[in-house]
């Protein structure tokens, strides 16, 4: 252990200016044990520093470290645990317990021992010492009790020297110890003499003190004196300030009330500024002048500048009522009749501005028309708009009186509008029925008697109520009319058996310009009754929550508070005015769609175009739009008439009857599908719905291919390859000059039909001249087949050479151009004339024929080598027969 604590001494403490009084091995308690070293320290230098230092070896072992420090001054209890028997366990309590485990119960005692001894020197507040036995603590010599304050670091120094057997010198001590060994040169031979000449040198220095003590007693008297008449004087100065301090204790009093009343003061002039402001703040925003008072009690609203001086008035009023109180202002009387003044102002101008704007709008009158033109209300709108401002102040400060404004005004012009658009288009319905001719005109294919047409008349236009000053024009039209109309939808069937110079495009183009002249009409209407309403009830801000729900009459009313969840926006606000105003034009625009469609189903293609551009145009300006929406749902009644029109040709194809005596030819909807798809192909030129013109055109052209094919089958007249040719020549002729590229897949087909019938017709045909000669080389083709070589057909029995003469005898040059005469007769007899293919089939025959000779000339070669037998007519006299023919017809 002494080992140890030299090292720890050497290398631990000695760094830090510490001495190593006592050290005791432990390990901590209830753990595993870990050994390390507790040390009770000093400080080398004043003042003293007591420490309890915890020290443990590296974990590689090779020196030891310092850990854990503790000031002893932090501990307050040591517990030995057992005052009677040997225990190693110990407790020190500082900031928590530390709970130890010593090596041995001598090196504990000893350990506590010293810090007993510390404690006691050391420390004020003394530490407390539980279960530790009494012949550990013992007491300090009373020698050290009685020595003085001022040789308590000598007498520390000796006690210190006294808690161990052995105590290291410091480096001072070194060096003083050396410097006196060198002054005697014996100090280390001869000790003892060393020892008593540093006796005599004591003696000698305690002999100087004492005569230097004696030699200064009359200095020190001199001192005592000195130090008498200082204490005089201080006793008279200490008199002298306390009459000064008399004097300062009245002086502090008035000081007192001064600053009293200075505080008093000041917290007066707060108070007055402070009201000052208060009553600046209420007259600078409660008060309204004269001239406003007078402008919101008598101002006129006819004239721009009494306008001009009420809108400013209205506004320096809402300013007055909408300024924030301060606590407190709305309980002072003149705050609340200014308040009341307030709201008699704004309750009386608010009745002015709504009986006004009231009357404004009743007064005004608009006169029927016979032309095609709906009046033009921005004369009123451009009136009204002078008041934007004052609606704005009805609608923020008197919304009861801004809503019912706002229904006087909106069931005002739903009447006004209702009359204009009725009659505005009971002149359309006019105009667009005058287009269709009397019997002998265009289109015209069913007679009609004049009450049909009235009642036809009357029940297009019921839908829009009872014609109103217009009857004498219908009956007119209806008189002149009596004799027949155009049946009530064209067809594909109709329009082919007509020629295209038959067709009268001046009325389809007549109705075009009356219906795009309805809905130009119709726009520019809406947008502007749409701008108004935005402008002069001021709805056109953004979307917000507010106060108003919509109610069955389409405007708006407020609700509670608690109702606020079913509020709507501002743009909502307009389209419902806008839907109450113009309720009547969806109505009559689907009637005047009905009529349209009831003169020539045709007509719903100009119909889609048109209505399809104007919703394209209205969606592109505004798409939540009263007009966007209303166009956008006429037109999927359009487009219904449009899929209803298509699909009533397709079923007109479907039920086309042909006569079992006449010649097919070119059916009639195949002719009627060339001439709508070049009415179809001038309407949707650059049109936006070309889309929807692609389907129809396939489906079209599919029902086409189907009922050709259908018709051809039925067909007992004309054979079915000519039927099938024909049509499909015309067919592809069509789509090819119509370059039609939704319809390319159908033209190849169209193709491909006309050309495998033309062969199949011709090959067919061509069997008839030479029955039997064809009939004697499908023989030999047949033995070939099955296995005969063609050497030896020849040997064949009913195939010999001698059948084969026979055979060619029976077919001179002579009976192949009779025979061929009258194929040409049969095949024009089977041809029509509009599709001009007799030539192109004639020619086919030719090159037919020919292919079939050299087909034949090379069976003869090959199955009857050398016999030398030949045709009796050769390719040049074929030619000759084929053009003769052509010709002679």
């Amino acid at each position: 252990m002494t080992a140890i604590k030299h090292a720890l001494q050497r290398d631990i403490f000695t760094p830090n200016d510490e001495r190593l009084l006592s050290i005791v091995n432990v390990c901590k308690a209830g753990k595993k044990k870990k050994n390390c070293f507790l040390c009770a320290t000093v400080t080398t230098e004043r003042p003293v520093q007591v420490k309890v230092v915890k020290v443990k070896k590296s974990d590689k072992g090779d020196f030891y470290k310092r850990q854990m420090a503790w000031e002893l001054r932090d501990l307050t209890e040591v517990d030995a645990k057992d005052a009677n028997k040997e225990n190693p366990e110990f407790d020190l309590h500082f900031e928590k317990v530390y709970r130890w485990v010593a090596s041995s119960t001598a090196e504990k005692n000893s350990f506590i021992s010293c810090i007993w001894k510390l404690n006691q020197r050391y420390l004020r507040k003394k530490v407390e010492f539980v279960n530790v036995s009494p012949q550990l603590l013992e007491e300090l010599p009373k020698a050290e009790e009685s020595v003085p304050s001022g040789e308590s670091q000598s007498v520390a120094g000796g006690d210190e020297d006294a808690l161990d057997d052995y105590q290291e010198l410091n480096a001072r001590e070194e060096q003083d110890i050396e410097s006196m060994m060198e002054v005697c040169e014996y100090a280390i031979s001869n000790a003892e003499a060393f020892a008593e000449k540093l006796s005599r040198e004591l003696q000698v220095l305690d002999g100087a003190n004492i005569q230097s003590i004696m030699a200064s007693e009359k200095q020190v008297n001199i001192l005592m004196q000195l130090l008498d008449r200082a204490l005089g004087e201080v006793d008279n100065i200490e008199g002298k300030l306390l009459s000064y301090e008399e004097m300062l204790q009245s002086v502090k009093e008035q000081m007192d009330q001064i600053s009293q009343s200075n505080r008093l003061i000041q917290i007066s002039n707060t108070n007055n500024g402070k009201l000052l402001d208060e009553i600046q703040f209420l007259v600078n925003y409660m008060d309204l002048s004269k001239g406003h008072i007078k402008a919101l009690q008598e101002g006129d609203l006819s004239s721009p500048k009494g306008i001009e001086a009420c809108i400013n008035a209205s506004e320096a009023l809402s300013q007055c009522m909408n300024v924030t109180l301060k606590p407190g202002h709305e309980k002072l009387m003149a705050v609340k009749l200014q308040q009341h003044l307030f709201s008699e102002l704004r309750d009386a101008f608010a009745r002015r501005v709504l009986g006004f704007l009231s009357f404004s709008i009743d007064s005004t009158l608009s006169q029927h028309t016979a032309e095609l033109t709906l009046p033009k209300h921005s004369p009123l709108h451009r009136d009204l708009l002078r008041y934007a401002k004052l609606m704005e102040w009805l609608k923020n400060t008197q919304r009861e009186k801004y809503e019912g404004l706002s229904r006087t005004y909106v069931d005002y012009m739903t009447r006004l509008y209702e009359r204009e658009i009725k009659d505005f288009f009971e002149v359309a319905k006019i105009k667009m029925a005058g287009t269709s001719k009397d019997g002998k005109g265009k289109f015209a294919t069913l007679p009609r008697k004049e009450s049909a047409l009235k009642q036809e008349t009357e029940s297009l236009h019921g839908s829009s109520g009872k014609l109103t000053g217009s009857t004498s024009s219908l009956n007119k039209l209806a008189v002149s009319s009596s004799n027949s109309r155009r049946s009530q939808s064209s067809s594909l069937l109709d329009m082919g058996n007509m020629s295209a110079s038959d067709l009268d495009v001046a009325d389809r183009t007549r109705f075009d310009k009356i219906f795009e002249q309805v809905l130009s009409e119709l726009e520019p209407l809406c947008l502007a009754e749409q701008d108004f309403i935005s402008k002069f009830f001021k709805l056109q801000q953004n979307p917000t929550l507010g106060e108003n729900v919509d109610d069955s009459d389409g405007m708006v009313h407020s609700r509670p508070p608690s109702e606020h969840r079913h509020s709507i926006s501002e743009k909502d606000m307009v389209r419902m005015m806008m839907n109450k105003i113009f309720q009547s034009i969806e109505t009559e625009l689907n009637s005047l769609i009905a009529l349209g469609d009831k003169i020539d189903s045709f007509n719903s293609l100009y119909m889609l175009v048109k209505m399809s551009h104007h919703v394209w145009t209205a969606e592109n300006v505004d798409p939540a739009s009263y007009l966007s929406t209303t166009l956008g749902n006429v037109l999927v009644t359009v487009k219904r008439n449009f899929d209803k029109c298509i699909s009533g040709q397709i079923r007109q194809m479907e039920e086309v009857k042909i006569s079992k005596k006449s010649k097919v030819g070119i059916l009639p909807f195949v002719t009627g599908f060339e001439e709508f798809a070049k009415l179809a192909e001038a309407i949707f030129r650059n049109a936006e719905r070309r889309g929807d013109l692609d389907k129809a055109y396939i489906k079209l052209m599919r029902a086409v291919f189907n009922n050709v094919e259908k018709v051809a089958n039925e067909s007992q007249k004309t054979p079915r390859d000519v039927v099938m040719m024909e049509n499909f020549h015309h067919i592809f002729s069509t789509l090819s000059s119509l370059k039609i590229s939704c319809l390319e897949a159908e033209r190849k087909e169209a193709k491909q039909k006309y050309t495998e019938h033309l062969q199949s017709y011709v090959i067919n045909s061509l069997g008839q001249p030479l029955e039997k000669l064809n009939h004697f080389f499908e023989g030999v083709e047949a033995r070939v087949a099955q296995g005969v070589h063609e050497e030896e057909v020849s040997y064949q029995l009913a195939f010999n050479k001698q059948e084969l003469r026979k055979v060619i005898k029976e077919y001179p040059g002579k009976e192949v151009k009779k025979g061929l005469d009258n194929l040409y007769k049969k095949v024009d007899k089977h041809l029509c004339e509009e599709e001009n293919l007799l030539q192109v089939v004639w020619h086919s025959m030719q090159d037919e024929f020919i292919r079939q000779y050299k087909h034949f000339e090379g069976l003869i070669n090959r199955c009857y080598p050398g016999s030398g037998i030949t045709m009796e007519f050769t390719i040049l006299d074929m030619l000759e027969y084929f053009s003769s023919i052509a010709q002679s017809h």
